[in-house]
């Protein structure tokens, strides 16, 4: 067994046994034996440039010698659970990791606002590791969700001994793949994460507060229904959020955004790129992203049937075994390449891996988008139908969006705020409501194999001057288990980019293109592909009023009668990538 060496505050350096962080490995997925002693430094100074002091753990390898460094960087303390395994394998395999406690959080000083100073902290966090006595300047970067934020931010910084970066499930821009998609704000995540959680130094537990400031009885369902939902925090925390109030005032991608954003900023990152995600993950877009704008700098890019973390079952749906990946195995041989130097081939290997959904299998591919794709339209069509064929026969379908009785979450691309439901979610119990229009498609007779972006082009009309268009694409079994397998909103006054809004004629028809990211799914024989389209999506997203207002001041909102168009002169199809077969 191994033996590490711990610096404790007040005490003196003693050597300690790890069983319980070998059992700690164990747990986080059989991840590899200790390979030598570590040491540990707690509560490490880091001065930043404006003279701001934040702390870190050191850990490093018992021996003495210069090594290469791993920086990480947290919101969610130093001392979380899982952390030590993390960093006890990283440094058992010869790194050092300093684990830092960002600006404003746990132990360092400063004052927390999300983001926004994670790139000169970072820059300046790695260069100071490169120059320690223990350090060969040779520095990568680690960590996810936010940590993986953390890591496009200072790469943008370009700092010298940077050499390698691994960002997990991953926003590249904090407006457009965080705390907005299409315009529409993310709110049972922003609400859950940046108002109950992280207000603070110290992250809450989900049921910190309540509308009645009773813990353990939070009523999300409605807190989340209050309005405006500029003063919703008023109902949780009992005090004004600063962070939660700007993202709600800043609807466009603004100068607020920007410095959070770092897909104006690839060029600039000069150091190759390992991304990695889920197709439910609530930041797939980053993850894909992020590997389309560095991969002519050697990216690469993992994504399996997961939410924010790899895992064989998600949401109602078990992928077997087989879909499982060790990211630390990934991790470590990113690092060994890039970071030490050693060529063990990785860079060499095909550049993407993805899982298939509906095969439940891997396959590497040499891009993304792979080479050979044909993007093939699937229309709408009347009787609720999808073909092909592009239908001549024009046509209309109507329902009414009402801010009151929204659509109700079930499943998708979600996580780590309110409690909602995420992932493949059987979609039959909201299929059937007046506000949901269901296309399908006839049975497939031969497999249809698509990876690869997804968008839907939209011809709608609403009565009002703005509405939302929610749009999901679904695979159903022969037994009518509806598997929803990419999803995507657009708010209709953002139809002409995201930096300006621009409100709608009512009763006018525009061509709206909705985002859906991307997916990877073989539609197999006696499966059927279905489109689900509503105006709602509450509480993974806000519900759009239908009044143009302002989303921090609107009131309760309208009705809207919203039509969807077919055939003819407006030919609605959701666009599928469909690549080669799996052998």
């Amino acid at each position: 067994m191994a033996v590490a060496s711990m610096m404790l505050p007040g005490y003196d350096l003693c050597m300690v046994k790890i069983a319980a962080c070998l059992a700690g490995l164990a747990l986080a997925g059989g991840l590899m034996a200790q390979q030598e002693r570590v040491r540990v430094e707690s509560h490490v100074a880091v001065k930043m440039r404006d003279g701001v002091t934040l702390y870190a753990d050191i850990y490093r390898p018992a021996r003495d010698g210069k090594f290469p460094v791993i920086v990480i960087r947290t919101p969610y303390g130093v001392q979380r659970d899982g952390v030590h395994a993390n960093c006890f394998q990283l440094a058992g395999n010869g790194y050092v990791v300093v684990n830092q406690d960002v600006r404003g959080r746990f132990e360092s000083d400063g004052k927390w606002t999300p983001f926004m100073d994670e790139g000169k902290d970072g820059y300046d966090t790695i260069e100071w590791a490169a120059k320690q006595p223990w350090s060969n300047g040779r520095v990568g970067s680690q960590g996810g969700s936010y940590l993986g934020n953390n890591q496009w931010l200072a790469g943008a910084e370009a700092p010298p001994h940077l050499l390698a970066m691994f960002p997990a499930v991953a926003s590249t821009s904090i407006y457009h793949n965080w705390a907005y998609f299409g315009g529409a704000y993310r709110l049972s995540f922003n609400f859950g994460w940046g108002v109950v959680r992280m207000p603070h130094r110290i992250m809450q537990p989900q049921n910190w507060h309540t509308d009645k400031f009773v813990p353990g009885t939070m009523k999300y369902d409605s807190i989340l229904r209050h309005v405006p939902l500029g003063e919703g925090d008023l109902h949780s925390s009992g005090t004004a959020v600063g962070h939660y109030r700007d993202w709600l005032k800043h609807e466009t991608y603004d100068a607020y955004w920007k410095g959070a954003s770092v897909e104006d900023r690839f060029d600039e990152i000069k150091v190759p790129v390992h991304t990695s995600g889920g197709w439910w993950d609530i930041f797939l877009a980053g993850t894909i992203n992020g590997y389309v704008g560095m991969k002519k700098k050697g990216a690469k890019m993992l994504i399996g049937p997961w939410g924010h973390g790899p895992s064989r079952k998600f949401g109602e749906v078990d992928f077997g075994p087989g879909a499982m990946r060790d990211l630390h195995s990934y991790e470590l041989k990113w690092f060994d390449r890039w970071v030490k130097g050693i060529e063990n081939g990785v860079d060499k290997e095909p550049p993407v891996e993805i899982f298939y959904m509906g095969a439940n299998q891997w396959r590497k591919e040499a891009d993304w988008p792979i080479p050979g794709t044909v993007y093939k339209p699937l229309y709408l069509a009347g009787g609720k139908s999808l073909t092909f064929d592009k239908p001549s026969a024009a046509g209309q379908l109507s329902y009414v969006a009402d801010p009151a009785d929204p659509v109700p979450t079930l499943g998708g691309n979600n996580c780590c705020g309110s409690p909602t439901v995420a992932g493949p979610v059987d979609q039959r119990p909201i299929e059937g409501r007046a506000d949901v229009l269901s296309y399908t498609s006839a049975a497939v007779t031969e497999p249809i194999t698509i990876a690869g972006p997804v968008k839907m082009t939209l011809h709608a009309s609403t009565d009002g001057p703005d509405t939302d268009w929610m749009v999901k694409l679904v695979d159903v079994a022969p037994d009518g288990f509806a598997m929803n397998i990419a999803e995507g909103i657009l708010r209709a006054r953002f139809r002409n980019g995201l930096t300006r809004a621009e409100l709608l004629k009512p009763g006018q028809t525009y061509e709206f293109t909705v985002d859906m990211v991307g997916t990877a799914n073989v539609f197999l024989p006696g499966h059927r592909i279905r489109v689900d389209i509503m105006s709602s999506n509450f509480p993974q997203f806000s519900v759009n009023p239908n009044t143009g207002e302002p989303l921090a001041t609107a009131g309760r909102g309208r009705k809207a009668t919203n039509s969807v168009f077919h055939g003819g002169a407006k030919p609605s199809a959701i666009i599928l990538p469909v690549v080669h077969a799996l052998p």
